[in-house]
């Protein structure tokens, strides 16, 4: 038996878990795969746990006894929030957005009853629910940073009238961003964002904004209530970045901030469990920098949080950690007095109990748990010597546990309970005159949880070991100010004795500080996610890999020679690369200070570009007849002709250079494949020296359309001509940036001019389309009007992302040089934004490649964020720039929609389809993307499984939206088999509606065996005889079968009403009357599978239908008396 380390005395308290919680989750089926828990509360009395599939479970804490289940068929349940002060009330958010508030009618063994459902906050995410403490009111916070409340009415008089009479619901108030948590205490309301917490006064409708500091991140604030028999005011505590806390005072002023960094470098503490044997290991980590998601006041002295890693607990006051454990993959935490139940990712719940050492020992006893009581015991040994405690811990209750123990098996750990019982002292010895004259200045209370709090009459003294270990952390907000662009500032660790400081100064008493009012803030809510810069090293790997290669070919092969009035100009530096951002007329500075800067720009001939003009004024003069520029063949026809003219004009430039020995660093890329093919052009040469002399003047023609085929074979990997080679009139760029674009819209990339001999060089019609879109991007980018090349781009090559990279490539080429781009390679995200949103014009088509470059430094952070630039930035560009990532498009696609008012997103989704072949594709992404497994929604058979509609789908809003919206049949048609083949029933059996396909609709629902299809303002109901034939012969074929699977949501008697004979019997007695009913059920032979209560409905029908006549007859008589009277 290993021996069991010893934990310092400062530890008084532990987190202890008794009993299991897992039979009570197997029990209620919430331990499967397709069934978990997602949310849970706590009160008093109850134990309230929100399912997946949208119930409630509340479980009875006394005892464990499940007593009610509510259901919920709006979606998942994601909040749940019991009331404190009436245990009879209940409220509940669903995945939808709805709330439902519930009266559990307990007190008169009543069912229970919703008497408020609000949609003030649908197709939102309701972030947390808070009651009032004192009167029926519940708040209600959003992901969109809206506040509300519902208060229920409670008036005997109104509560004859309720299904009539219900308050309107109250906007509080709107925040920036995101709200984390909401806490309410004597008529405050705390609100938690993602950039700052709010307090507000919800009587005199009043607001403040604690602190002048922002954050970013998920931080949570509590109340901490003040004991009211000392007449203390209740405090604030908000969670800071860096493991911190603001203390703050009721009426929301900043009295000081609390550093628990290096005090959370202790070990943790081990859980006492029965799981596993409790285990410490005396190492001291690092300090730890935390963000507190939430803050929940515990007991009467503590505040809790937690993380990813652990549960932590403190004593704000005194600043100090009372302790912290490991406990895994936690998503919430709801706590009641002393006990905390915490849900876990997987859908586990533990409950856990923080007591002091000394009543954890005393329980494991009380439950015979001798092992684990031993070695809390040993453990803990000096945290129970030292204790005032130990009336209750007795040494007679030590020899017991011993005595307990197997000598055999457990020899190590009874020799130290040995050990620590010669180390009790008696209560009546020098130890206990020492702690007696201790109490002369000091008295202490025990308080329910075990915590003794120290009444000091010392007023103003202070622990030098305290004092001394908190003036030597150092502010951890150094590395978060330096996000700001400008302003910045750093804190300092000797402010800490300054008398005047900024919030973030760490303080060890209520001392109130100035603020700087000079501090600069970040305009943005936006949660970070910090990644490092990425890295250049692959791409100067790959730079280093071609020169080499070409290099190596070089020396290979000699006899390519350059001609020496040809040289490669070198790449420029700094101001140098420099040119214009407007893009509608693209130039490059002046060259004609060449000599100092040492590089030759070869310029076209005066003839060629006479020859280029010319030829542009025919072509721009065919263009204004209407049956060319309105006939695509035509049209074509005379880009084809003007093309090899262009091509001619700027073949030579930038791309046919090759550098000499003395300059192998600036080779280009592509030079390797000119010296693959050296060879053959010596030989071509010799050819066409021949066809000269034998064709005379026409083998110019030839000569122009090798000279076009030549240019398109030059290197172009990583070259864009981005300036134009020379200076060209306004006029002739206009007409050159018309044609060349509208080549580029009609896929005319290259010429193909038939020689004298009939021969058309077909050398470049082994290349596909995306590699000619590709050159031709590069070799004319200067020419092209970027907005319409933009759209031409995704239009024509949709399925070629190769295509818009190289676009986008262009696009950083062009804006690579500009102070924009090098700024934007610095700060986070937020920066960044509004760096381009102050210095890029939203009309500017670079505006797309710095998206991209966010994209590619942030990621889907990025993508939510492109929301503001709207519409400059479209779905469409966002689409093709993730292409390789299509979830993350449908985040931006879903907040897209999803930012605007809720009555808006059918009209405004609409809009965004554009062209309408995007609907298909986006509702294919959204179906195949956050779904359910095919296994729960399908049987082997294809059929649907029962209840598989009420699955939750990550975009099923967006879906449905899309399935709706207006189309023609055959797209319908066409979203109809997609829904089909993916499980997506609601839009299946809607688009069945549409396109009045009913046998198939009716067919479906049968097999998703649920009663509320058929029922209520939007049910599928037979309209004809024959179609409630079809359906009775349809249940009575499912009846004849095996019982298919559960449902996913559990038992069927879980669920919705089945789709049985009885059901559709009841269902065709009311539509139809029960006499026409009847015949009908004898006609398809039915009548024999239904009960009495099938009789007794229609009886009841029949007397109800006999008084809806005699009182329409009634009134009738009274409507002829009175009309007979005024004749009269």
């Amino acid at each position: 038996m290993t021996f069991v380390p010893v934990i310092p005395e400062s530890y008084t308290h532990v987190l202890a878990e008794f009993e299991s919680l897992d039979p009570l989750l197997s029990a209620l089926r919430l331990d499967s795969s397709r069934l978990k828990c997602t949310s849970l509360a706590v009160s008093p009395k109850w134990l309230a746990l929100g399912t997946s599939g949208g119930g409630l479970n509340l479980i009875q804490k006394e005892g464990w006894k499940h007593r009610l289940f509510l259901s919920h068929r709006e979606g998942s349940i994601s909040q749940v929030a019991c009331c404190s002060h009436d245990d009879d009330y209940v409220a509940v958010a669903t995945s939808q957005g709805l709330v439902v508030v519930w009266k559990l009618n307990q007190e008169r063994r009543g069912k229970p009853e919703r008497i408020y459902v609000s949609s003030e906050h649908k197709g939102r995410k309701v972030t947390a629910l808070c009651w009032d403490t004192a009167v029926l009111r519940v708040f209600v916070s959003d992901h969109m940073g809206k506040v509300s409340a519902i208060k229920l009415n409670t008036s005997k008089q109104a509560k004859a009238a309720a299904t009539f009479v219900m308050f309107p619901i109250q906007t509080i108030t709107t925040v920036d961003s995101s709200v984390v948590q909401l806490d309410y205490l004597d008529g405050r309301l705390l609100i938690s964002s993602l950039t700052r917490s709010f307090l507000c006064d919800t009587e005199r409708e009043k607001f403040w904004k604690i602190g002048n500091k922002e954050r970013d991140g998920e931080y949570g604030a509590c109340f901490f209530p003040g004991r009211c028999s000392a007449g203390q005011q209740p405090l604030i505590y908000c969670a800071r970045p860096g493991s911190r806390m603001w203390e703050v005072n009721f009426d929301g002023e900043v009295i000081s901030t609390h550093q628990f960094k290096k005090l959370l470098s202790s070990p943790p503490l081990p859980v006492i469990t029965l799981r596993s044997e409790p285990q410490y290991d005396h190492t001291v980590g690092s300090s730890q920098s935390l963000s507190f998601p939430k803050l929940l006041h515990l007991s009467e002295h503590c505040v809790l949080t937690w993380t990813e890693r652990g549960i932590y607990i403190f004593i704000p006051q005194n600043v100090q950690v009372l302790l912290w454990s490991e406990v895994k993959d936690i998503q919430e935490v709801a706590v009641c007095k002393n006990e905390l139940f915490c849900l876990h990712l997987n859908g586990k719940i533990s409950h856990l109990s923080l007591l002091s050492v000394e009543r954890c020992v005393e329980r494991l006893l009380r439950r015979g748990l001798w092992n684990l009581a031993a070695r809390t015991c040993c453990l803990f040994q000096n945290s129970i010597i030292a204790s005032r405690g130990r009336k209750s811990l007795t040494v007679d209750k030590l020899e017991h546990l011993k005595s307990q123990l197997d000598l055999t098996t457990y020899n190590d750990l009874i020799s130290q309970l040995e050990d620590l019982i010669l180390k009790f002292e008696p209560l009546d010895s020098a130890c206990s005159s020492r702690r007696s004259s201790i109490s002369s200045h000091e008295s202490f209370s025990i308080l329910d949880c075990g915590i003794y709090r120290i009444i000091s009459s010392r007023r103003g003294s202070q622990s030098d070991e305290d004092s001394s270990s908190l003036h030597s952390q150092t502010l951890s907000e150094d590395e978060r100010l330096k996000e700001f662009m400008s302003h910045q500032e750093e804190d300092q660790p000797d402010q800490c004795s300054s008398s005047h400081g900024n919030e973030d100064n760490v303080s060890h008493g209520p001392v109130t500080f100035e603020t700087d009012k000079n501090e600069t803030f970040l305009p943005f809510g936006i949660p970070l996610s910090f990644r490092s810069p990425s890295p250049l090293v692959s791409l100067q790997a790959v730079k280093e890999s071609v020169s080499s290669f070409v290099r190596k070919t070089t020396e290979k092969i000699g006899t390519l020679h350059t001609s020496p009035d040809l040289k490669v100009r070198p790449e420029p530096l700094g101001d140098e690369q420099l040119c214009e951002e407007d893009v509608s007329l693209v130039t490059c500075p002046n060259e004609e200070d060449t000599e100092e800067k040492k590089e030759v720009t070869s310029q076209p001939p005066e003839d060629k570009l006479q020859e280029l003009t010319i030829a542009t004024a025919e072509a721009m003069t065919k263009l204004q007849d209407p049956l060319v520029l309105f006939e695509p063949k035509s049209l074509r026809i005379v880009l084809q002709e003007w093309l090899p003219q262009l091509e001619k004009t700027f073949a030579m430039e930038d791309f046919s250079v090759i550098s000499d020995s003395g300059n192998s660093s600036m080779t280009l890329n592509g030079d390797a494949l000119l010296i693959e093919e050296s060879k053959n052009e010596i030989v071509d040469e010799n050819d066409e020296k021949e066809e000269r002399d034998s064709l005379g003047i026409e083998g110019t023609v030839d000569q122009m359309t090798r000279d076009s085929v030549n240019s398109l074979k030059e290197p172009l990997n990583d070259l864009f001509r981005v300036c134009s080679p020379c200076n060209i009139a306004n006029g002739l760029w206009k007409d050159l940036a018309e044609l060349t674009t509208l080549c580029l819209e009609l896929t005319v990339l290259n010429s193909e001019i038939e020689s004298t001999s009939g021969h058309v060089d077909h050398t470049l019609q082994h290349c596909s389309p995306e590699i000619l879109a590709c050159q031709f991007l590069k070799k004319y980018f200067f020419l092209l009007d970027l907005n319409r090349a933009k759209e031409s781009v995704k239009l024509s090559y949709t399925n070629s992302p190769c295509v818009w990279d190289t676009f986008i490539e262009g696009l950083k080429e062009m804006a690579s040089s500009s102070p924009t781009c090098i700024e934007m390679e610095e700060g986070d995200l937020p920066a960044r934004l509004k760096l381009l949103d102050d210095s890029v014009s939203f009309d500017s088509p670079l505006l797309i490649a710095y998206a991209t470059q966010l994209y590619e430094k942030f990621g889907e952070s990025a993508l939510r964020s492109l929301i503001k630039f709207y519409p400059s930035i479209l779905p469409s560009d966002v689409m093709q720039l993730c292409h390789h990532h299509p979830a993350e498009f449908l985040a931006y696609l879903d907040s897209l929609v999803k930012s605007r008012p809720e009555d808006q997103w059918p009209s405004f989704l609409e809009s965004l389809l554009q062209p309408e072949s995007l609907r298909l594709d986006w509702l294919l992404l959204a179906v195949s993307h956050d779904a359910p497994p095919s296994t729960s929604i399908m049987d082997d058979e294809g059929c649907p499984r029962p209840h598989s509609h009420l699955l939750s789908w990550g975009y099923g809003q967006l879906i449905l939206h899309l399935i709706k919206l207006p189309a023609d049949f055959t797209t319908k048609e066409k979203m109809t088999d997609i829904c089909r083949s993916h499980g997506f029933w609601p839009g299946y059996l809607t688009l069945c509606l549409e396109l009045e396909r009913r046998r198939e609709a009716f067919t479906n629902i049968v097999h998703l065996n649920d009663m509320s299809l058929m029922e209520g303002d939007n049910g599928w109901i037979p309209e004809t005889v024959e179609e409630w034939k079809l359906l009775l012969h349809l249940v009575q074929n499912k009846s004849t079968k095996p019982a298919s699977q559960k449902s996913p949501n559990g038992n069927f008697s879980d669920g919705p009403s089945p789709v049985n004979v009885e059901n559709v019997a009841l269902l065709l007695a009311k539509v139809m009357g029960p006499d026409r009913a009847w015949s009908l059920l004898q006609e398809c032979g039915l009548t024999l599978e239904l009960s009495e209560r099938f009789t007794r409905t229609c009886d009841i029908l029949r007397i109800a239908e006999k008084r809806q006549r005699a009182l329409i007859q009634s009134m009738l008589e009274k409507c002829d008396r009175f009309l007979w009277s005024q004749q009269a």
